[in-house]
């Protein structure tokens, strides 16, 4: 295969054999999901995907096709504190994690509306619910706690996505359980001013070394980069970033414009997500520490819906209610 190094990026020529099947979708495209629930948090690579017309009915997707559901699969907010456009995430050990504390003190509105969350519950295996309140200098800024093992301990560590400083903008932050109390065990650097936002990615083991990174993409409106971390003995250290990417659309509630894949079956995760103008989907490698991008398909319309992988093959919508299947 082909490869050009530009400016530290490496880029490998898209694979002949990649194809791209499209249809419109009438009353256009809400939202896709995984029709099994929010789970982990973490976009996955199987389950059943549902699509949402603006209109409110739901289908289930067959390839292209669509099929009939007889209710909405997205789930509800189901706890009297909770964010009130949160989600609540399942985990292992632990059963349940969710944003609490709604509060307006951060005013910045990214997810649609100013209300922020003041806090975090999480229920543990024994079902004792365990509450942790951020200070008056900081706000959770997202709608979901993340759930996972990201240090291989057999424990779930919960990843808020944006721990935001009033005055210093967005971290990635690291929560876990500490005998009855839940602790912050580590973070990513505040972008350093005020409404600079982050939205996460994925975690996964995406150089193929047997450790998992944190991606995430900072500004995701005002230039994105991608940054991976990766979680060790140490905490959350630099493994990467790179620059021209976007998956959130300013003032929307979905955060899951990125889907991890096995695009070229070799062994090791990649990911799929936008470019920063949202009308490409790039699709990018890390194996072995270099960054290569495996694919980009264009597109006249913004990519306006999640990003989800069925096996090596990723599914999206488009603003203009096309709806897109991609694979290698």
């Amino acid at each position: 295969m082909r490869i050009a190094v530009l400016a530290g990026l490496v880029f490998a020529a898209p694979a002949l054999a990649q194809t791209v099947e499209t249809r419109a979708v009438p009353e256009g495209i809400a939202a896709l999901v995984r029709a099994d629930g929010i789970g982990s948090g973490w976009p996955t690579s199987d389950g059943t995907i549902a699509l949402i017309r603006g209109d409110g009915r739901a289908f289930v997707l067959d390839g292209l096709d669509l099929r009939p559901l007889d209710r909405d699969p997205r789930p509800r907010p189901a706890r009297p504190d909770m964010l009130p456009d949160g989600e609540e995430t399942a985990g292992n050990d632990v059963r349940a994690a969710w944003l609490v504390a709604p509060t307006t003190r951060y005013g910045h509105g990214i997810l649609g509306d100013a209300i922020e969350a003041g806090g975090l519950a999480v229920m543990r295996g024994d079902g004792e619910v365990v509450r942790l309140a951020l200070g008056p200098d900081a706000v959770f800024e997202d709608r979901r706690a993340r759930l996972g093992d990201l240090d291989g301990d057999g424990r779930d560590e919960i990843v808020v996505v944006v721990e935001s400083s009033l005055t210093r903008g967005a971290a990635l932050a690291v929560y876990g359980l500490a005998d009855d109390r839940l602790v912050r065990r580590v973070a990513t650097p505040p972008i350093g001013r005020a409404h600079r936002w982050l939205n996460p990615a994925v975690a996964a083991d995406l150089d193929g070394d047997g450790r998992i990174e944190v991606a995430y993409v900072e500004t995701p409106h005002i230039g994105g980069t991608l940054r991976l971390y990766e979680f060790g003995a140490a905490g959350l250290n630099p493994d990467g970033a790179v620059t021209g990417f976007s998956n959130h659309g300013i003032g929307s509630r979905e955060q899951d414009m990125a889907a991890p894949l096995d695009w070229n079956a070799d062994g090791v995760v990649d990911l799929a997500l936008p470019d920063a103008s949202r009308r490409s989907l790039r699709v990018m490698s890390f194996a072995g520490g270099i960054d290569t991008e495996l694919a980009r398909i264009e597109h006249d319309a913004p990519i306006a819906t999640a990003v989800l992988a069925v096996g090596n093959a990723v599914v999206y919508g488009l603003a203009d209610g096309t709806l897109v299947r991609a694979a290698p």
